[in-house]
């Protein structure tokens, strides 16, 4: 790995900390107000994604498990967020679902999209291992 390859893992990392945490109203900020207050997990669990996030993008290999990895993303988001300040779910699925069936769920939620993100990681690892051993190989080779 070269330095501006954890560079970029570093800044991927603490930017979408800032960004997700200010979006999700983790803290108190002027742009987004928290309609449901949080239970402690959110905060822990956004830097364990973002931590996991800038792994994934200081890995340097070509576009491998990023299906995966956003995956985890969105599902760590969900889980983090504020259910009813989230106008796309509130809009599709309405107040009352979201209290009764995402807010119970909500730190598994978090919690599974971590461990698909590590997934994504760990397949990334993988494939950089490969490459780096053989650097012959070619991208469809690395997905049999």
């Amino acid at each position: 790995m070269t330095f501006g390859s954890l560079a970029k893992g570093v800044l991927a990392a603490i930017g979408s900390f800032a960004l997700l945490g200010t979006v999700a109203a983790l803290w108190a900020d002027p742009f987004f107000t928290r309609m449901t207050p949080t239970s402690g997990f959110e905060v822990g669990l956004l830097a364990l994604q973002a931590i996991l996030l800038g792994v994934y993008v200081a890995i340097p290999v070509p576009a491998c498990a990023l299906k995966i990895a956003s995956l985890g993303g969105v599902a760590n988001y969900i889980g983090i967020a504020c259910p009813i300040c989230n106008k796309v779910l509130l809009f599709v699925f309405g107040a009352n679902a979201l209290l009764t069936y995402l807010e119970p769920v909500r730190l598994y939620l978090a919690a599974g999209g971590a461990l698909v993100t590590l997934a994504a990681v760990l397949m990334r690892w993988r494939n950089y291992r490969l490459v780096s051993a053989n650097p012959a190989l070619s991208f469809a080779e690395l997905h049999s």
